[in-house]
Order: C-alpha cells, then structure tokens, then sequence
C-alpha cells in the first residue's frame, strides 16, 4: 500500500471516529423537538426548518458529544460502556480535529439562524449554545455539578424545540408552556437515570454526578417519579396532547425493576439503558403520529 493510499485510510478511520463521537443513534432526539415545533408553529416546509433540522441532527450532537468525549477521556477510558455507540473513545491525536470539526459545522448553520431569527430566538440559541459547551468544557464543567448536570443536560434537548417555537413566532401558550415542562423533567429522568450506572466510574475518576451524591437507589427513584409527573402533566394539555402521558409508561417500566438498586449494583442499570434508546425510537414514532392527529385536528 502506497504512503498516499495509508494516509488517505488513517483520515477516513480519523473521519469515522469523530462522526462516532457524535453519537448517530440519538441524532434524532434533538433535531425531532426542532422540527415538530416549527413545523407545527408555522405548518409550512421552509428553508428554515430544513437547515434548523439539518442543524440540530449532526452539527449540534457533535458539539454536545464531540466536545464531552475529548475532556472525558481520561475518564472513559476506566469506562467499559465507552468505544460503540454508547460513547466514542476519542484518540488523544483527533482531540483537536474533534473541536475544531465541532466549531466549523456548527458555526455557518447558527449564523443563519441568528439571521433568519428574532430577539427571541437569538436568547434560547444561545442558551442551547452555551448549555452544549458548558456542560463538558474546562471550568464550567456543569456535567460535574450534581443536579445542574442533570438541568443541562435537559437543556440540550428541550431548547432546540423552544428555538423552532421561537423562530415561528409562535404565541406562548398553557399547552405549550406544560409540554415543554413535561419535555423537560422526562430529560432530566433520563440524565439522572443514565448516571446511575456510571457511579463506579465516575467515583473512582472523581467525577461527581448526580447519582454519585445521592446514590444509585435514590436517583433511580428520583427518576422514576420525573417520568410519571411529566407524564402527568401532559394530562392537562388540550387534545391530543394527553395522548403524550401514555409515552411516559414504558420509561417507568423500563427503569421500575431497578427500584431497589443499589450503588454496588449500580452497573447492571446499563441493561435498562440500552432498551431506553430503543424506546425513544417508539416513542419518536408515537409522538409523530400524535403531531400528525394534532396537525388534522
């Protein structure tokens, strides 16, 4: 094999890894609240919703997880969940490329939508901004600040929907205003609940979470009681919106078993966590289906 023909592998594994590191398989879960917000704000295919949607599926997730995995890697590296799809381990040599693919991807789609935007979506953009940077970059460092992790780490994924709102126009409703709150508290279930099984980890990297204070038995349940009052709240939403509280069940069912668990046991919640991202493409697919009864209503 030619120097040309080596270099050019190295680059694509090089290309691979960092496109890894932005976790694929959850792309979804930020650029779907954008999406179903403008689009049911505006009920109109645009410019901007297609370069919005575009932006929260790849640039935004590289930045979230791109980002986390190049100042978590001395830690992930004690981490046996980290290297597939559940966290990239990042090669010290590709730190720099990561950040620097992270600041060049995300830098033209938010230029466009500060142009495109208002006051009003300029505030939550950069609110969304600085909740990705915050929560892994040095100093700030919210992912290491028990309970403010987990309200950044909500963050990620209700602001992108708030934004699409913004961009719209859109009036601030009850509605909106309870599933928004319903959207929030179900994201800090699953960062608190995902937290449980890296206490281990976490503890001995003296990293601090929210499940490394209060522990293991306690985060679970604290989870547990965020996914059934989210889904509570979508009961006092208009219709179809109490269809959204059934979305709420499998969660709970998922995590239930784990109710009694314990901070040496901790790491078997992974199992429960690996079915959680197969559920959030079910529940992806029924709330699409409530958005379109809601947008025929």
């Amino acid at each position: 094999m030619s120097a040309e023909a080596s270099a050019a592998r190295s680059i694509g594994r090089d290309i691979a890894q960092i496109v890894l590191s932005s976790r694929p398989i959850s792309w979804i879960n930020t650029a779907f609240p954008f999406a179903a917000a403008y689009l049911l704000s505006t009920r109109e295919i645009d410019l901007t919703l297609v370069i919005g949607t575009l932006y929260f599926l790849i640039p935004y997730n590289l930045a979230i997880y791109g980002i986390n995995d190049v100042f978590d890697y001395a830690s992930d590296l004690a981490n046996p969940r980290k290297g597939g799809i559940e966290g990239a381990l990042l090669a010290p040599r590709i730190h720099r490329a990561t950040l620097w693919a992270a600041a060049l991807t995300n830098i033209p789609f938010l230029a466009y939508l500060v142009i495109v935007g208002n006051p009003a979506s300029w505030i939550w953009l950069a609110v969304s901004v600085f909740a990705v940077i915050a929560y892994s970059a040095p100093v700030l460092r919210f992912k290491e600040r028990p309970f403010l992790d987990s309200l950044t780490s909500s963050t990620h994924f209700v602001s992108p929907a708030v934004v699409g709102l913004a961009l719209a126009g859109a009036d601030v409703t009850a509605a909106a205003v309870l599933t928004l709150t319903a959207f929030f508290l179900w994201g800090m279930a699953a960062h608190a609940f995902g937290a449980v099984q890296d206490i281990g980890p976490d503890r001995e990297a003296g990293i601090s979470s929210i499940a490394t204070v209060i522990g293991a038995r306690a985060t679970v349940r604290l989870s547990l009681g965020l996914w059934v009052v989210a889904g509570a709240a979508m009961l006092l939403t208009s219709w179809p919106g109490p269809l959204a509280a059934l979305l709420a069940l499998p969660y709970v069912v998922n995590a239930a078993p784990w109710w009694n668990v314990t901070d040496d046991t901790s790491a078997t919640t992974n199992r429960a966590w690996r079915r959680f991202i197969a559920l959030n493409y079910f529940s992806g697919f029924l709330a699409t289906m409530i958005l379109i009864l809601a947008w025929v209503s």
